[in-house]
């Protein structure tokens, strides 16, 4: 397992926290960003005004824009974290000429989807936790647990300081058992791409995180066969995966995604829970510390043990 001593930790938020939204990928509708900031608002935090950038087809603004936007809310001291407006793609643009070798004192970063390939990064270069949750203009626009909205607890868990706490997976077990390790992952297809690069992610000793959305079974099966070719899987304690939503089966009666994660995975006999509202989910979607240390308990609908705070006072 990592060492706990070469874990960085992000200071907890706290009620009048300043948030900077960034927008490292695609441009998000400003009603919808709004929406989100008003949510955060409502919790107690700030704001921060969100920086003006030409969109370039469909990117927020250029890579230059984009990676200064995120290295000025890092560097910027009157901002204690970080935020994505959206999805979509062009994160990996922004490790394009590298980031910097040393960066600012860690902050937390929140956001999913595209931001999993910031998040890969800042952890196998720079050993920083973040956070796979909602961004102001995917999940946090629509509000607190409702449909395609975010799961406060767990969010407010995940972000202020507290003892070790446990998450309901709301899934079902595909192989049951227990296993610990470190959480890692996002979603599936940018874990993927990640493959051959100076920061692949390293799934040794961890609980792993996959999640997507709008992909046939054959496209799952696709996938996991490319990360099992490519040993992400040996040394694999336990899996999570979402509840992979528009993925249904193009024939009546052929194999499911379940059907997909049992048929390739089962061998592994580690623990797999399948159906988490994660990432791209219509169900209120959990906040996840990515790089803590975790327990997953596939039994029942699953359970996932922070055993010990990601931020610090």
């Amino acid at each position: 397992m990592i060492s706990p001593a070469s874990r960085q930790k992000p200071k907890a938020l706290r009620p009048g926290s300043r948030i900077a939204p960034i927008a490292p990928a695609s441009p998000g509708k400003e009603d919808r960003i709004a929406a989100g900031k008003r949510e955060l608002e409502r919790l107690g935090f700030s704001v921060a005004p969100q920086r003006a950038m030409s969109p370039q087809g469909y990117f927020t603004g250029s890579p230059d824009e984009r990676r200064s936007e995120f290295l000025d809310a890092l560097s910027d001291p009157s901002i204690d974290a970080l935020i994505a407006t959206r999805g979509g793609f062009g994160s990996v643009y922004l490790l394009e000429e590298g980031l910097p070798d040393r960066l600012p004192p860690v902050k937390p970063l929140i956001g999913y989807s595209d931001l999993t390939t910031l998040q890969i990064y800042l952890w196998q270069k720079h050993r920083w936790p973040t956070f796979y949750g909602p961004m102001l203009a995917a999940a946090l626009d629509h509000g607190w647990g409702v449909v395609n909205g975010c799961d406060l607890s767990s969010f407010q868990r995940a972000l202020t300081i507290g003892p070790g706490y446990a998450l309901d997976c709301l899934g079902e077990p595909v192989t049951a058992g227990s296993a610990s390790g470190v959480l890692l992952g996002g979603a599936m297809t940018l874990v993927e791409a990640t493959l051959g690069t100076p920061w692949e992610l390293d799934t040794t000793d961890a609980i792993l995180v996959l999640e997507d959305r709008g992909m046939k079974p054959y496209q799952v099966d696709r996938v996991l066969l490319h990360l099992k070719h490519a040993g992400k899987f040996k040394n694999v304690r336990a899996i999570v995966f979402g509840d992979f939503p528009e993925c249904e089966p193009p024939v009546p009666n052929s194999p499911s995604v379940r059907d997909v994660v049992r048929r390739i995975l089962a061998p592994l006999e580690i623990p797999i829970v399948f159906g988490a509202p994660i990432g791209h989910s219509s169900r209120p979607m959990l906040t996840l510390p990515l790089g803590a240390p975790v327990r997953l308990t596939a039994e029942g609908q699953g359970t996932l043990e922070i055993l010990e705070p990601t931020v610090r006072p």
